[in-house]
């Protein structure tokens, strides 16, 4: 069984990456003191990925209005992330995109956060990492269904309201909806007021 790395420190990498139209290194180390969003897809050139890929970078200035930065990572090359980008989306390419896909082709990073199958390539991890370098929510799913960047936001939303009142969020939690103080006796009142 795979341990989780929800409460520990994000494992570190520092990859290649395609940024914008640019090969650049980065490394976690750059994130420090911001939310990150890691997620791992399986190949480039591949079916349900662009949807993902596109639809994140799509809303790129959602999480960045959030102080928070996405991350995309395979173990394909910074040349096929490229080639991939000058690809138009009518094509299934993906354009231009407006946060690093990062070229784990070692496999790596991959493997450092439990999602490398196979030896070969990585199962749709998400891993939302929080200002101090701690792991607090990953999914890790089969490679045929995408991610929802609206999960995505709301769970990033969800922890940054933890992190701000102290306070736990219900289920189905959004924001502007009300929290709950994690006591006894004072978490009564939410359940009075949802009943």
């Amino acid at each position: 069984m795979t341990e989780t790395l929800v409460q520990k420190d994000a494992p570190d990498f520092k990859a290649e990456a395609l940024v914008g139209k640019l090969f650049k290194d980065v490394s976690l180390a750059d994130y420090k003191g911001k939310w990150a969003i890691l997620f791992f897809y399986p190949l480039d050139f591949t079916f349900v990925c662009p949807t993902e890929i596109t639809a994140f970078s799509d809303r790129h200035d959602e999480f960045v209005k959030l102080d928070a930065e996405l991350l995309g990572c395979s173990v394909d090359s910074k040349f096929s992330h490229l080639a991939w980008s000058q690809t138009s989306r009518k094509n299934g390419g993906l354009g231009e995109i407006k946060y690093p896909l990062l070229a784990d082709l070692t496999k790596k990073i991959a493997r450092d956060y439990g999602v490398l199958v196979n030896d070969a390539v990585a199962l749709r991890g998400l891993f939302l990492i929080n200002p101090k370098g701690k792991v607090v929510y990953s999914v890790i799913h089969d490679l045929a269904v995408g991610r929802s960047v609206d999960e995505t936001l709301r769970v990033l939303k969800a922890f940054q309201q933890v992190e701000k009142t102290g306070e736990v969020c219900p289920a189905n939690w959004n924001d502007g909806k009300k929290t709950m103080k994690a006591d006894p006796v004072k978490s009564k009142e939410y359940f009075a007021a949802a009943a």
